[in-house]
């Protein structure tokens, strides 16, 4: 949706994308501030059964326990710091065992075996447990919190925390995973996430099934930002051929079935909600001029196990979206190296810019 005073905004200094000292700053300013997403809950089934993610310079380890319940810690040993598991997932059948020597702890996190510690004095097991940091699960995904006074998440979330219901994110399973090395600043996604202004020169296969005017946002200011897209075909779905590629999602009504809705979750996940899937893009951060973002596709259970599923139309369609929208990020990202860049004037298009410059200096500040 326009906003009245684009006109009189310009984009953010070149530094903003490329000051590694920057970049730094606002790992501790930001990233160690806010709640960020890890990973799918669904990721884990069974108990045991656990992914090791690299967050923010953090190894953390997201593993399910013998009551069924996601747990995050911090992917170090007690003893001398050693990480505790090298594989991206696996399963620990009864402990998490350290390699170096040999500590190892149950999967409520708790420090059960520790050769010879028993002759040091004043020492006890249940001093060094595995640390935690806070983290809770919300739509099926565990978000972690790296600072030491978390907000709660009901509170921070508050915004969007029931929004998503009718998609039943929570229920569905991710169906590919596809992951990017993107050679441009996050932010760069960010904003090229948050605006379709560009759609028609980038996106010449998007604009028949989603015209780039047929936009407006429900979410304009704070750290949740975006709104709904018109699908343009009655029925019709973004994918390769403009058809849904499963049954719309139980819960949706009359108007989110024509609708495809994109929104940021400040600061690094991106959910694309559509009506028969939901896309979500997870940036992290690499340095300031590189980002890895991970895209899974989701749908509802129901879909995958019937008849005649095949999401490969949706999953082309949108790699390649993905890739046309890396590629001018990445030409941004150079062409912001030059000595001769300055901050140019947003259009009446780019509203949601405006807001994510305004929520990115105030967390900075």
């Amino acid at each position: 949706m326009p906003s009245s005073d684009v006109s009189l905004k310009k984009s953010l200094e070149a530094r903003y994308f490329t000051d590694s000292a920057l970049f730094e700053e606002e790992t501790r300013k930001i990233f160690y501030d806010r709640w960020l997403y890890l990973d799918r809950a669904s990721a884990i089934e069974n108990p045991g059964d656990y992914t090791a993610v690299e967050l923010e310079g953090q190894g953390l380890i997201l593993i399910r326990d013998r009551d069924g319940q996601e747990k995050v810690y911090h992917n170090m040993c007690r003893h001398r710091g050693t990480r505790l598991l090298g594989e991206a997932s696996g399963h620990c059948s009864k402990v998490i065992r350290c390699p170096y020597h040999a500590w190892s702890y149950a999967l409520d996190g708790s420090l059960v075996g520790a050769p010879h510690m028993e002759e040091t004095e004043g020492f006890k097991k249940e001093d060094y447990p595995l640390i935690s940091p806070a983290h809770t699960t919300w739509e099926g995904g565990v978000f972690v919190h790296l600072g030491d006074s978390p907000e709660p998440f009901e509170e921070a979330f508050a915004p969007v925390l029931t929004k998503f219901s009718p998609w039943h994110i929570g229920e569905l399973k991710p169906v590919h995973r596809e992951v990017y090395e993107v050679a441009a600043n996050w932010k760069l996604v960010v904003q090229n996430y948050s605006e379709c202004y560009h759609c028609p020169s980038v996106h010449p296969e998007l604009q028949p099934l989603s015209h780039y005017r047929a936009t407006s946002n429900d979410l304009e200011e704070g750290p949740f930002l975006g709104g709904p897209m018109r699908i343009t075909k009655e029925g019709g779905g973004l994918s390769r051929g403009g058809k849904r590629t499963a049954p719309p999602l139980p819960g949706l009504t009359a108007e989110n079935l024509q609708q495809a809705y994109y929104y940021l979750l400040f600061p690094t996940l991106l959910v694309s909600l559509q009506p028969d899937f939901v896309l979500m893009h997870q940036l992290q951060r690499v340095s300031a001029g590189h980002t890895r973002i991970t895209c899974q596709w989701l749908y509802h259970p129901q879909a995958i196990e019937g008849g005649n599923f095949d999401p490969q139309p949706t999953i082309d369609f949108w790699d390649k979206v993905n890739r046309e929208d890396w590629l001018v990020s990445e030409l941004t990202q150079k062409g912001m190296a030059s000595r001769a860049y300055t901050p140019g004037p947003y259009s009446s298009l780019e509203g949601m810019l405006v807001a994510f410059d305004r929520e990115y200096l105030k967390a900075m500040a």
